[in-house]
């Protein structure tokens, strides 16, 4: 492997680690098999790496994270995706209910499942609109865990700066939804 390659997954392992497996973690019901997954992950993508370059790294190992916990998921038919509504305010309650109780049902049929993938789909298509600041943002902030004290130190913006960017993403990522729900409850 050459050497520019070896230390770009070196430096995306570093980057994107800790937070990666937070995020298995929270989706599967051992830190055993969140272990498995992470390191499923991380072949992929220095498999991935060696082929073809990545042009969103982040998203794309969260997106392969979701793959992969779906997939143990179908194997021994677990609960694995535990949280799949982002980011909720009261105005939408009543709408993020029904969407939860359609996600978040303990029926294990090819249409729940479908509709769990889809939803994750969804959701990163959602994401690769968002103008790059926003993106991120969320996906620290939701996904990965960031506080917004370490954002500000990471970036060097304002913390307003970044609220804002996030509440930008939040109603994009809640109108897209918003479809996909209209959608979900019209069949």
């Amino acid at each position: 492997m050459p050497e520019d390659k070896e230390s770009h997954i070196i430096q995306t392992i570093k980057s994107y680690g800790k937070n990666l497996l937070g995020f298995i973690r929270r989706r599967v019901k051992s830190d055993a098999d969140a272990e498995d997954i992470l390191q499923d992950v991380w072949y992929q993508f220095s498999s991935v790496i060696n082929s073809e370059p990545i042009e969103q790294t982040g998203a794309w190992l969260y997106r392969v994270a979701n793959n992969k916990i779906t997939d143990k998921h179908r194997k021994k038919s677990e609960t694995l995706l535990d949280d799949m509504v982002v980011g909720a305010d009261d105005e939408n309650d009543d709408d993020l209910t029904d969407f939860k109780s359609i996600l978040l049902t303990e029926s294990k049929t090819p249409e729940t499942e479908y509709l769990r993938n889809l939803f994750w789909e969804q959701l990163f298509f959602a994401l690769d609109e968002l103008p790059e600041k926003q993106r991120q943002v969320f996906i620290w902030n939701e996904l990965e865990d960031v506080s917004f004290a370490e954002m500000v130190e990471l970036t060097g913006d304002n913390i307003q700066t970044l609220v804002s960017r996030k509440r930008y993403a939040v109603l994009h990522l809640r109108k897209r939804l918003k479809q996909l729900y209209d959608e979900i409850t019209d069949y």
